[in-house]
């Protein structure tokens, strides 16, 4: 493994965001080495600092740090602002043209109120990339719509196909478009950054989260184009409407498995539960039949399941003959599996206020920079003084100034370093 500066060094982000899309966008950004500055709202900063966990020590109670805010926004300096305020503004014009790239999740046109749309910055800043990010873009007849993950994963066509057959529709409960979105912002800026070394050109990026959803089809759409509503996938509970047998199938009581069996290996399938005659019966002949009887095949192969002293050793029967299949974990029993722990897909970090706890890993492993968990998250304006004197070269007069001015506020943990007011 090469001892390379991480593979953005030298790249200046200006994060005006908050929840999980865009901070998510700014992190990956932050991780890889960019230079991450997060311009957060005054009074409270972003929202996801009232969210997860506070320290345990009850004089930390009060604090701005967090264990969701630390998860989306490690890897930043945290400078705290009234952007309602002229004074503000003007600072954040002024120090556009030191960045490459701003990133915003505003509702479409908010930015643009508060002075900061692309119009305005590739002015200031002609070479700068900006991305915007918002539930369904910034053009189209939706694009005006206020929401979150949830509105984009209903209007993407995603959350009618989960859930049982008789039931209404279920949801996906963690943020998925929210982090999808947010990788594919990111994505999406080093693919801009790539071009502007090339062409020494800006740009405009507009990342949505029904868009990404929408990108998850991966085969009714064709379908669907060519026959219309007929072919809309229904929705088929814990099994997978193609058939296989492929979903979940009860070990026994709240244990589970998952198995997926393509057509190609049903044979292999029919060896491992050891019934050589179902490859010959009618029922299950081909993929399509095989469709068609799905709680069939569903029902002998829990029966099958429920045979073994173990869900372990029911797996292993299958493996033995390449049958893929998994346990279905808990997040505490998939956190720490050997398997997690290894890769750092989880890994453990620690904040000087909260103390030690797991976050996720990067998604991508890269063979010349290593994974990290030396991660650190600030505290609201923890970063206020140095961001000002770097980017614009301001004095320790004109910082207190700005606090008594109200234009800058931070963490009441910092207050006696700085003489700030929050």
């Amino acid at each position: 493994m090469s001892k390379a500066l991480p593979m953005l060094t030298g790249y200046r982000v200006l994060d005006i965001t908050q929840f999980v899309a865009g901070p998510t966008c700014c992190r990956i950004l932050g991780e890889m080495g960019a230079e991450v500055v997060k311009l957060e709202m005054a009074p409270f900063g972003d929202r996801t600092r009232a969210g997860g966990f506070k320290p345990m020590d009850p004089k930390y109670q009060r604090t701005s740090q967090s264990t969701q805010y630390f998860q989306h926004n490690h890897c930043k300096s945290s400078i705290a602002m009234d952007l309602k305020n002229p004074r503000a503004l003007e600072l954040v014009k002024r120090m556009l043209p030191k960045f490459d790239v701003v990133v915003e999740n505003f509702a479409p046109g908010v930015i643009k109120r508060l002075g900061l749309g692309y119009d305005v910055i590739k002015q200031i800043n002609p070479k700068i990339i900006m991305c915007s990010i918002s539930v369904c873009g910034q053009t189209g007849p939706l694009s005006d719509k206020p929401g979150y993950d949830y509105i984009g994963q209903a209007y993407a066509g995603i959350t009618d196909q989960i859930g049982e057959p008789d039931r209404a529709p279920s949801q996906l409960t963690m943020a998925a478009g929210d982090i999808s979105t947010g990788v594919a912002a990111a994505m999406g800026v080093g693919f801009a950054l790539l071009h502007r070394e090339r062409t020494g050109e800006g740009q405009y990026l507009d990342a949505s989260i029904t868009d990404t959803y929408f990108h998850w089809h991966h085969e009714y759409l064709p379908k669907v184009s060519l026959r219309g509503p007929a072919a809309v996938p229904k929705r088929n509970g814990s099994q997978h409407p193609g058939g296989g047998p492929a979903g979940i199938f009860r070990y026994r009581d709240e244990e589970y498995i998952y198995v997926t069996v393509l057509p190609h290996q049903w044979p292999q399938f029919v060896k491992a539960i050891g019934m050589p005659e179902l490859a010959t019966d009618p029922r299950f002949k081909n993929a399509h039949v095989r469709r068609d009887n799905n709680d069939v095949l569903k029902q002998i192969l829990e029966d099958w399941l429920s045979k073994f002293p173990t869900r372990a050793a029911a797996l292993a029967a299958l493996e033995k003959e390449r049958v893929p299949c998994a346990p279905i974990l808990t997040l505490y029993e998939s956190a720490n599996h050997p398997h997690m722990r290894e890769r750092k897909t989880v890994r453990k970090v620690k904040d000087r206020l909260i103390g030690e706890f797991d976050i996720p890993g990067m998604p991508v492993k890269f063979s010349a920079w290593p994974d990290r968990t030396d991660v650190t998250a600030d505290l609201l304006g923890e970063h206020n003084e140095t961001v000002l004197r770097e980017y614009l070269g301001l004095s320790d007069a004109e910082i207190a100034q700005l606090y008594a001015d109200k234009v800058l506020v931070h963490d009441r943990m910092l207050e006696g370093e700085t003489g700030g007011q929050n």
